[in-house]
């Protein structure tokens, strides 16, 4: 785990009862886990459907975010973190999915992240902060918040690199395209990257849920 976890840094905390899992506590130990995240204004049951299609030996939890955010919730403030250099917000809901992850009643064997739009963004800002603690991420219609960060070097050093399904829309009128070209720059320089883009909106399509079932079930094979 990389330096950037410390004790010290403000975090927000995950609502632990409200985390859908799609298997009871009794059927976790000793199989690898993916954590989910929604975007902005949504909340824990959106993403969670999804697991339907997934392995059936994967152990799924879809965390719902900490901030409230109209009739649902968000990881940090509207508004794209890819220019600002104020990741305040979004690295204090960081350290508490780190803090969630520490406090599991079960071990793992390995940890996935799957984040839609400002869920995407959680996941490569984890991977970031604790390169070493994650086998994969998927990002779904998100982007990278501002290409800075200190732990980059560490993540792009790692050997072999953290797999990551990128994800978006031909047609996305919600992430501007710069932040897009920027997202992809960076997971070109930083991660084992796997690129798609659809025919689509804001969403998530079946062409890309198939594609992300068959990278998923690549990285279990691995």
């Amino acid at each position: 785990m990389s330096e950037q976890r410390s004790d010290s840094l403000p975090r927000h905390a995950i609502d632990a009862d409200a985390a859908l899992w799609n298997v009871p506590p009794e059927e976790r130990s000793g199989k690898p886990l993916l954590v989910m995240m929604h975007g902005l204004g949504s909340h824990e049951g959106d993403l969670f459907g999804l697991n339907r299609f997934l392995p059936q030996d994967l152990v799924v939890a879809s965390l719902r975010a900490p901030l409230d955010y109209g009739g649902g919730f968000a990881w940090f403030q509207a508004g794209s973190q890819s220019s600002s250099p104020d990741t305040t917000l979004l690295d204090a809901s960081v350290q508490g999915v780190h803090d969630w992850l520490d406090r599991l009643d079960f071990e793992p064997t390995g940890i996935g992240l799957m984040g839609f739009s400002q869920g995407g963004c959680m996941a490569l800002q984890l991977l970031r902060t604790a390169p070493d603690r994650f086998d994969y991420a998927l990002q779904l219609s998100g982007f990278v918040a501002h290409p800075k960060h200190p732990g980059d070097g560490v993540l792009a050093a790692r050997s072999p690199r953290v797999p990551v399904f990128w994800a978006h829309g031909d047609y996305d009128a919600v992430i501007p395209q710069d932040a897009v070209k920027a997202t992809g720059e960076w997971l070109a320089a930083h991660t084992a990257l796997e690129a798609h883009r659809y025919p689509m909106e804001h969403t998530v399509s079946q062409e890309e849920l198939a594609d992300l079932v068959r990278f998923v079930s690549a990285q279990l094979a691995a």
